[in-house]
């Protein structure tokens, strides 16, 4: 099984995670479109649209790099139906897209809690709502969520309420939708680390090279994603999975190559238990 001849709409995609996710699929020959808001190269996060683009073709697939805010609705309708219309179609959404802070409540000013919710919640949203109409016409139609299972821990919505808010909202998306949409056999599932990943959010945002080195690279995501756009679409929904989770049910048993720093201690992602 591989997701040949398949088309991916991934919000995000320019770097880090989505990347990953993009160039696993290319790998099988899937055709992705990069819809994301990097156009110009940026003096600190390397890639663009366009370079994400060259590393899917390079891997073996086709892209189509779409420069995207997700929190433009007209621009999102508009940009799933070019993608549609370009490669014939849409099987697989990945709602990748996502803005962090880890301000607490008084200390987040408006426009950034704003920004984090329209961004995570709301462009989720509009994301997987454009895409459905598409969905429906796939074979084996999958949505997936980066974002974390939906575990109500009063200490974890106290640390950092307003980013909280906005993930476990992606998260009620996949939720809500995956019952919405179970007799069209479109499968909603949310997929997050177990460990903190290597990208420029770990980098830059919360704890630099050090926290990179307890950090394993994105690849374990990107297998995990694979894995779970394989399963039948009618059955598998619904879910709330960790990358590791998802690997060993697949047979996977040493985890040593996802490493940053096979010499540091893994670092347990957020909104996961110990």
């Amino acid at each position: 099984m591989s997701l040949e001849g398949k088309t991916l709409f991934i919000t995000g995609g320019s770097r880090g995670i989505g990347l990953s996710i993009a160039e696993r699929a290319a790998r099988d020959g899937a055709n992705v479109v990069i819809a994301a808001k990097t156009a110009e190269p940026h003096p600190k996060l390397e890639g663009t649209i366009y370079t994400a683009a060259e590393a899917i073709e390079k891997a073996g697939g086709k892209a189509l790099p779409l420069l995207l805010d997700v929190r433009d609705d007209e621009a999102v309708e508009a940009a799933v139906n070019k993608a549609a219309q370009h490669f014939g179609g849409i099987d697989i959404c990945v709602n990748n897209a996502s803005a962090i802070n880890l301000s607490k409540s008084e200390e987040i000013d408006v426009k950034r809690f704003d920004l984090i919710q329209q961004i995570n919640m709301r462009g989720t949203f509009l994301v997987s709502r454009a895409c459905v109409p598409h969905l429906r016409k796939s074979a084996n139609a999958h949505v997936l969520n980066l974002s974390p299972p939906l575990t109500m821990r009063p200490d974890w919505f106290a640390q950092h309420l307003p980013y909280t808010l906005s993930k476990y909202g992606m998260s009620m998306v996949a939720f809500g939708m995956a019952e919405e949409y179970a007799a069209e056999r479109i499968a909603f599932n949310a997929l997050w680390p177990r460990t903190t990943i290597a990208t420029a959010a770990v980098e830059f945002a919360l704890g630099g090279e050090e926290l990179m080195r307890r950090s394993r690279r994105p690849e374990i995501m990107a297998d995990a994603a694979h894995a779970i756009f394989l399963k039948d679409a009618g059955t598998y929904t619904g879910n709330f999975v960790l990358d590791e989770d998802v690997l060993r049910g697949e047979g996977v048993t040493d985890f040593a190559q996802y490493r940053y720093d096979p010499s540091s201690q893994l670092e347990i992602d957020i909104f996961v238990a110990p």
